[in-house]
């Protein structure tokens, strides 16, 4: 549905990284084939599930957003292509990290802008 990179401090020490990269998707498209993934990261509302094994980070079950699931990017086929649309938590950012995403929002975008850019990404594939 959309792609994106977060800069808050959360996903920072999660992926050990400047940002996490992640694909939204609706939940019926996204099913678990393999393993149970383990609560981690965060132990907040917002789940963030990982690998038992291994204890990567997998998805993201945000709160409020039932419906669907935020899929670690670099986990998926292809991953080269999965360049952030959106920029989430740019007032947390390290000062060097460029994503060169399309849109840019201190924070999580507002609910009634996701339409909006949902079709153009959706306009730009």
């Amino acid at each position: 549905m959309i792609t994106m990179a977060c800069h808050c401090t959360g996903c920072q020490r999660m992926s050990s990284s400047a940002f996490s990269l992640s694909s939204l998707f609706p939940s019926e498209a996204f099913s678990i084939t393999s393993g149970e993934p383990v609560i981690g990261g965060l132990h907040g509302s917002t789940r963030h599930f990982f690998c038992g094994h291994c204890m990567s980070w997998l998805f993201t079950r945000p709160e409020g957003m039932n419906d669907f699931v935020n899929v670690r990017s670099t986990l998926l086929a292809g991953s080269r292509t999965y360049k952030p649309f959106i920029e989430t938590y740019t007032d947390e950012k390290i000062e060097w990290a460029v994503t060169g995403a399309k849109h840019s929002f201190s924070k999580f975008p507002p609910q009634n802008k996701f339409p909006e850019l949902l079709q153009d990404y959706a306009s730009k594939k």
